[in-house]
């Protein structure tokens, strides 16, 4: 028989307290813990497993390449390093209504695999509703459960035996060993734990959604993270219709690839070229307009940077970015001041990146002063022109990395001039656009206009 251990958890952290206390010792937070029961086996375990293993120089051991499963998304297959491990199992989390649950159930429509849908969150009828919006239903093994009990959905799960399992969301399963409600940190733990011991075992993977909290972070303790084997984050402003698909934490790949996604009314639909969309075509040319070339992860994007430069009118100068950070605008605008001598301390300055999408790639540096100077000065720049360089405090333009992959994504798309750092170590081989090289922001006006 189990005996059952009363313990106090920190709600935030999922710190362990054997009595209760006022305030948190790890995080600091007040009247975060709550009691909770927790199992403890009566039998005593051997300290050390039976099974046979031995000590191996890393020399002898042979590299095996894992199996995958190539899913019909070739933005998740490029995120994901190649495709879905088998056991692997995937925690993706992002803003509500951002788009997780379409995501995953297009992957389960278009799959020509045995898939296990479990939603804690919907009913049936609904998700039927989002899948007759999305698309036509193409895999008829798709098989749903609508169901918050962990013991429950394992033991069906194992009746059917899937090829793959989606659960829509980890916060809302419930073990019944556990005494507390769906979503505390003893439930997720204990829960994921299951769920991850299931997927190795029977050599299926898993997919879970997690819900984030006002910070950005995935809600639960900390430990689910480094559970699973990969955490995808999925973001993207719910205003615009970009989706951003990135890996914070991928054990069978890299975590530099991000996958691009457009939301329409049929649901989420790839964008192959994303530079394309990105980049407004212009009928005229306006001033505060530049094109900067950045990397998300090793993908190579055009983004389009808009300035607007205007005297203050109430006093005090305002300082607004969408998709920037505010900070480094303030030290890019004390550096023009301090550097180059451009008076625009009692201007206002409102900065702009197209498209909802946020970056803090430092090669944006160039392309928002070049955006600044020609609103300042209500010069448009030329629509063949793009940028890529980080400033320093001194006022030196810096070189970035992978500069070759930046000239080269510009060359594509037709811009005839790209501005870099002349410390960039740039390839000797002949490229289809000219390569201007500055060193200094009081330089870099003097060629851009």
């Amino acid at each position: 028989m189990a005996k059952l251990k009363t313990a106090y958890f920190c709600q935030n952290c999922g710190s362990q307290y054997p009595q209760w206390t006022g305030q948190c010792k790890n995080c600091g937070e007040w009247n975060t813990l709550v009691e909770e029961v927790v199992e403890k086996t009566s039998s005593k375990t051997p300290p050390f497993s039976k099974s046979k293993q031995h000590v191996i120089n890393i020399i002898e051991v042979e590299a095996v390449e894992e199996p995958r499963i190539k899913t019909p998304s070739d933005e998740l297959n490029r995120v994901l390093g190649g495709g879905i491990v088998l056991g692997s199992v995937t925690l993706i989390g992002g803003e509500p209504g951002i788009g997780k649950s379409t995501l995953l159930l297009q992957l389960a429509l278009k799959m020509k695999k045995r898939i296990f849908y479990v939603s804690g969150e919907e009913s049936a009828s609904q998700i039927k509703m989002r899948a007759d919006r999305l698309a036509e239903i193409k895999n008829p093994n798709c098989f749903l459960y609508t169901e918050t009990s962990l013991e429950k959905i394992l033991h069906e799960a194992k009746k059917l035996e899937p090829d793959f399992v989606i659960i829509d969301s980890i916060q809302t399963l419930q073990s019944q060993l556990i005494e507390s409600s769906p979503g505390t940190v003893s439930q997720i733990r204990e829960c994921s734990n299951e769920i991850i011991k299931y997927a190795k075992e029977n050599n299926v993977p898993v997919f879970l959604v997690g819900h984030i909290t006002k910070d950005g972070q995935i809600a639960g303790p900390k430990v689910l993270e480094h559970m699973v084997d990969v955490v995808l984050n999925f973001d993207g402003d719910r205003n615009h219709l970009f989706r951003l698909l990135r890996a914070n934490k991928n054990r069978f790949g890299s975590t530099a690839e991000i996958g691009i996604y457009e939301m329409v009314s049929q649901g989420l639909k790839e964008i192959k070229n994303p530079s394309e969309i990105l980049i407004t075509k212009k009928f005229e040319e306006l001033s505060g307009n530049s094109v900067a070339v950045t990397l998300e992860g090793n993908r190579p994007m055009l983004l389009e940077i808009q300035a607007l430069v205007s005297t203050a009118v109430y006093g005090t100068p305002q300082r607004s970015c969408t998709g920037f950070d505010s900070k480094r605008l303030n030290m890019l605008l004390a550096v023009l001041e301090k550097r180059a001598g451009f008076q625009l301390g009692a201007k206002d300055v409102f900065l702009n990146i197209t498209g909802g999408i946020k970056t803090d790639d430092p090669a944006l540096d160039l392309a928002v002063v070049a955006s600044i100077l020609s609103s300042n000065e209500d010069i448009a720049i030329s629509e063949h022109f793009c940028f890529a360089g980080e400033i320093g405090l001194s006022g030196e333009i810096r070189p970035v990395a992978q500069v070759e992959q930046r000239i080269t994504e510009a060359e594509k798309l037709g811009y005839e001039k790209i501005f870099v750092s002349n410390l960039n170590k740039i390839p000797k081989r002949k490229f289809g656009i000219k390569i201007e090289e500055v060193s200094k922001v009081e330089d870099f006006h003097e060629r851009l206009f």
